[in-house]
């Protein structure tokens, strides 16, 4: 039809229609580019976070130390009692109440005490004195890690978060040591710690939630030397707050725009010389 023109009427008004006709197709073809280009956002996968059994102590009583939000039914879950078993245990009332730190008796691990009927008994021959052994010391090493995938295991690119608390102590209250969690890549030991029964526990910064259990019980023997991870992740409202890195968060699409806008005005440009030769 604006061949037709051609004879009839000004050149100009059929270039400019043919224009407005391109501009228009490349701008709905960059849309739908655009658009088949945006990235759908996948739903994070759940985590799971393991409780580990704490050790038995010399008594053969397994003992955990409740911790925040911790309830009689929860604990029961964790370790796998049923709830009366877990009453029973700790001769406890129907509800009863249960606040950080408190000693929950999980079971034993062997009897506590053992009385054998007793036999006839021969003289004993005497035999030398034996050298009294000597206790030995072992190390404990901790570290708080960022996990970052949530998964409660620390991976090599997860360094330790600072800001974060340490807390080692035994239980006959000889050792008690604090630290404050540093940043790095590196476990934090404590060297030359006698041998003994042992409770530590790290607290958090603001801004993370734990991934592990935050407090553990264990017997340190002379000689060893142990390595203590504990988890955590940052919690929502520390990500949103968290700044935008520059060079992040821009749409490519004003980039394609642009790109079709020059690829349909030299288009044009030479459509419109085309044009103007055959007029000539």
């Amino acid at each position: 039809m604006c061949l037709e023109k051609l004879f009839h009427g000004p050149l100009t008004v059929c270039l400019m229609k043919n224009h407005i006709y391109l501009i228009i197709g490349f701008c709905l073809l960059a849309m739908l580019v655009a658009g088949s280009q945006l990235p759908a956002a996948a739903a994070p996968k759940a985590q799971f976070t393991p409780f580990p059994t704490p050790t038995p102590g010399p008594d053969g009583r397994i003992i955990y130390l409740a911790l925040e939000n911790d309830s009689a039914w929860r604990i029961a879950a964790i370790f796998g009692l049923s709830l009366d078993e877990l009453r029973t245990l700790n001769k406890w009332g129907e509800n009863p109440i249960i606040a950080p730190g408190d000693q929950v008796l999980l079971g034993f691990a062997g009897p506590a005490d053992s009385n054998p009927t007793p036999g006839p008994t021969s003289t004993p021959t005497p035999s030398a004195p034996t050298p009294t052994l000597q206790s030995g010391s072992g190390k404990l090493c901790v570290i708080l890690f960022d996990d970052l995938n949530g998964d409660a295991y620390r991976q090599e690119e997860e360094i330790s978060i600072p800001g974060g608390a340490i807390s080692i102590t035994d239980r006959s209250g000889d050792v008690s040591k604090t630290a404050d969690t540093e940043s790095g890549t590196e476990y934090q030991c404590y060297e030359e710690l006698p041998e003994g029964n042992y409770n530590v526990s790290v607290a958090v910064p603001d801004g993370y939630n734990p991934t592990t259990v935050m407090n553990y019980a264990l017997r340190l023997k002379a000689g060893d030397t142990t390595l203590l991870p504990f988890g955590a992740q940052k919690n929502t409202v520390a990500i949103a707050e968290a700044p935008v890195p520059r060079g992040t968060g821009k749409s490519p699409m004003f980039g394609i725009i642009g790109a079709l806008f020059l690829v349909s005005a030299f288009g044009l440009a030479i459509f419109a010389g085309r044009m103007a030769r055959k007029t000539r």
